[in-house]
């Protein structure tokens, strides 16, 4: 049994990093604090194991010290003082797993000889906030009023999710570590993150998030593609960061979601009411916690008014989760995780013979004939 020597700061950095302790892994690695000390070397296969444990790529622990952990794009978060300290793992593999998506899907439509898209960075932080959430209409083919004319707004969110895709964005909304249920992504940590490409930008949204929150997340980040600037955000309180793009993306998100002098002019109908943001979600089929940014956002209520609002809409939102089943249709699932559209392109790809299936199932995640079904019924038009 060949052992493997690994340097003591290098194994500490992996437990840090991903938030374990010796006490928790002791079951799996009973001598893991003789490994800590260097009285005793693991094997490779040993090593192996705690890489996956830990979310750690598996050479880190060979190096001579820990690398420093950095994000492809900047990292704004809502409050000045809450610096934000090395990203998880589970953040750090996503923005990789998307990476790998975004530059396959780059190079897969130069080579079919597609166009940059116009979109992207087609607008400027300085120009009017209404007539950029205008323009994103145009560009989406979203009718005045398209949100209303959805049945619900978790029907909105698919619309909005579907119109982005249809005009070239890959968007991927998911809440665990590529397909593992066990590793959730915390929305504490992140909201989203959008990485700007004029041939291929996607957008991830935070699956773990609250439905309403993520209706929020998507529209601030269609607004960074037509602003040509990739971000990792929190939103804390559905409030940008201190930085002039930021404000301007929850500006521009809050007008696409809900038009302004729409909401003025139907203010009266609703402000004494006794739960107006509720009337208004109705109204435009968005979620309560919309209308109230929005309110918030054209001076209609005041921030303390908003805040209260907030904390027991979201404490309500966690109640409903706690006794939510979970599940729902696995192939629904993937159709959001994955994205119909990459999806599409990734087995067209094997199809034709210029993609390895091994290499479609690492892009999408999905291997043999999970990936046979999931691919079946997007041909077959069930999404």
């Amino acid at each position: 049994m060949s052992r493997v020597a690994v340097n003591k700061e290098l194994l500490l950095w992996a437990l840090e990093r991903s938030h374990r302790t010796v006490d928790e892994l002791q079951n799996k690695f009973p001598k893991i604090e003789q490994w800590i000390t260097g009285e005793v070397q693991p094997t490779l296969r040993q090593v192996e194991i705690l890489a996956k444990k830990t979310l750690t790529p598996l050479g880190f622990f060979f190096l001579n010290e820990p690398p420093e952990d950095r994000l492809p794009f900047p990292f704004f978060r809502t409050y000045s003082d809450d610096l934000m300290s090395t990203p998880s793992p589970e953040l750090l593999q996503t923005v990789q797993m998307m990476q790998q998506r975004q530059i396959w899907m780059r190079e897969y439509l130069i080579e079919e000889g597609q166009d940059r898209l116009p979109l992207v960075n087609s607008s400027r932080v300085q120009e009017e906030v209404t007539s950029v959430a205008e323009l994103i209409r145009q560009a989406l083919r979203l009718e005045e009023g398209w949100a209303a004319m959805q049945p619900t707004w978790t029907d909105a969110l698919s619309a909005l999710r579907e119109a982005m895709e249809e005009a070239g964005i890959m968007v991927v909304i998911n809440g665990v570590l590529g397909n593992n249920t066990h590793c959730k992504l915390n929305p504490s940590e992140f909201r989203g993150f959008v990485l700007v490409d004029e041939y291929a930008p996607l957008i991830f949204v935070n699956g773990s998030d609250s439905k309403a929150a993520q209706m929020f997340t998507l529209a601030h980040e269609v607004a960074h593609v037509f602003l040509g600037s990739s971000a990792g955000f929190d939103l804390r309180e559905m409030q940008p960061a201190n930085d002039p793009t930021e404000q301007v993306c929850n500006r521009i998100a809050a007008e696409l979601l809900i038009p302004e002098n729409s909401l003025r002019s139907l203010w009266h109908t609703f402000e004494n009411d006794s739960e107006p943001f509720q009337k208004i979600a109705r109204e435009y089929k968005v979620s309560a916690l919309v209308a109230a940014r929005r309110a918030l956002d054209i001076a209609l209520i005041d921030k303390n008014r908003f805040l209260e609002f907030y904390r027991a809409y979201l404490s309500d939102e966690r109640r409903k989760a706690a006794s939510r089943a979970p599940g729902g249709d696995f192939y629904n699932n993937q159709n959001v995780r994955v994205g119909q559209r990459f999806a599409s392109f990734v087995l067209r790809a094997a199809k034709e013979g210029k993609l390895l299936y091994s290499e479609a199932y690492k892009l999408t995640g999905l291997y043999g004939a999970t990936f046979d079904r999931y691919t079946s019924s997007i041909e077959g038009g069930k999404y």
